[in-house]
């Protein structure tokens, strides 16, 4: 029998609680030996989860699990930095397997969470903390093992998702999306880290750590939000073939390793581009397999609870057959690889100048473009009038942000356009 110790009985505690209840029978049945939820802790052991524990289950002590000698692995779902790190860590000290899903955690404080757990030969588990229900973290680390990863691309924030969604279906603003979404229960009363692309970049560090052997790296992580698109955006790309994605995006490039999160245009007949609503997606490309795609609820008590569950059992299994450590947590590192400046990036982009109507502006527009190495693939310009300004739509070929930078800059400051230029990268094959 395996003793399992959670801390934190919120939404995902509960689902996670809930699953390791009701399908003790099925666990037992397919693991060979019991998994015991032994003890819970949370302030708060009052409140109602619609869910039943045996008495002396609930506790309000967290380290009456962690010092416990006949706990096996400790489940930290309480999330934020502090006081997680401090309990995981202890937990660690005791010789505890451990399995969270903090990926803001372990996206800031993983290097040392896993040197940590290395030297004390306890095993890390985390598929939670990606992408909720489906088992990316497995698919990269085991699945995959024998591909060198080209690509991997991630709709891995469902509230940013979801606003997208109603603005391309409803043709309505962000401002109206983001309540709608408030109203219910997808985003939180304060959406920073999900419209502003920081929930993506903690679980894009995690990704890019797995597939290409290099520290957990939040802080190079280019991040560019959603609450700059138009519905006026979306429905020219539309027009022009795209639907707009909050997009998480990793890529090896001349040995170097693209870490960026930002609203991208991704061509309609894609199937990632398909995936609409709450719902998670992740695209690998790896050398031998080729083209992949994952998809299923990024969140939520139970896909989440799921996904706890299963490292809970991996790690059991390990225990059980006394092979503790064999996945590595992350994975072999790898030397001389660098992160790649997002100035460096080169990728196709979509540009909405406002420009006033006049003879001759395009022309000034496109000057500018083609002095920084820009070429222009298609143009929109819709609606005429004459000394007021009118969104001129340009899309490119392949370009390097640095040289766009400088174009859209010296763009903006030219007399004929009256408001700053918007600008969005584009993925997918040139024509």
């Amino acid at each position: 029998m395996i003793n399992i110790g959670i801390i934190g009985f919120g939404t995902v505690g509960t689902g996670t609680a809930r699953i390791l209840i009701e399908k003790r029978d099925v666990l037992r049945e397919r693991l060979g030996f019991d998994i015991n939820l032994k003890r819970v802790a949370d302030l708060d052991v009052k409140r109602d989860r619609g869910i039943k524990l045996s008495e002396g289950i609930l506790t309000t002590d967290a380290n009456a699990i962690i010092n416990d000698p006949d706990m096996d692995i400790i489940v930290e779902l309480i999330g934020g930095i502090h006081p997680a790190k401090d309990f995981i860590l202890q937990a660690i000290k005791n010789k505890k397997h451990v399995v969270t899903a903090n990926k803001a955690l372990l996206a800031t404080e993983g290097n040392e969470i896993f040197a940590a757990a290395e030297k004390c030969g306890v095993e890390i588990g985390f598929e939670a903390s990606v992408a909720g229900g489906i088992p990316i973290i497995k698919v990269i680390r085991e699945g995959l093992i024998a591909n060198r990863i080209l690509a991997v691309y991630g709709i891995i924030n469902g509230t940013s998702n979801y606003i997208l969604t109603k603005m391309t279906d409803e043709k309505v603003e962000f401002s109206d999306a983001l309540k709608e979404a408030q109203r219910l229960g997808y985003a939180e009363a304060d959406p920073t880290y999900d419209i502003e692309g920081i929930d993506s970049a903690h679980k894009l560090a995690i990704l890019a750590s797995l597939a290409y052997g290099i520290p957990l790296s939040y802080d190079n992580v280019y991040k560019e939000g959603i609450t700059k698109i138009s519905s006026q955006d979306i429905e020219f790309a539309s027009e022009l073939g795209y639907k707009v994605k909050l997009l998480a995006i990793t890529k090896a490039v001349d040995g170097e390793v693209e870490l960026r999160v930002h609203p991208t245009m991704l061509p309609k007949d894609y199937l990632i581009s398909k995936v609409d609503g709450v719902f998670n997606a992740i695209y690998v490309e790896g050398d031998a397999v080729g083209a992949t795609l994952y998809y299923g609820r990024g969140a939520g008590d139970m896909p989440t609870g799921s996904a706890v569950v299963s490292d809970i059992s991996d790690i059991a299994r390990n225990i059980n057959m006394k092979a503790t450590g064999r996945v590595p947590g992350l994975g072999r590192a790898k030397e001389g690889i660098g992160i790649r400046k997002i100035e460096d990036v080169e990728s196709m982009y979509y540009f909405r100048f406002s420009a006033l109507d006049r003879p001759g502006v395009l022309s000034k527009i496109s000057g500018v473009l083609g002095n920084n190495n820009i070429s222009i693939a298609s143009v929109i310009q819709k609606g005429r009038r004459i000394g007021e300004a009118v969104p001129l739509v340009v899309l490119t070929h392949m370009a390097k942000e640095r040289d766009v930078i400088h174009a859209v800059r010296e763009i903006d400051n030219l007399p004929v356009v009256a408001e700053k230029t918007l600008y969005i990268r584009v993925e997918g094959k040139e024509e």
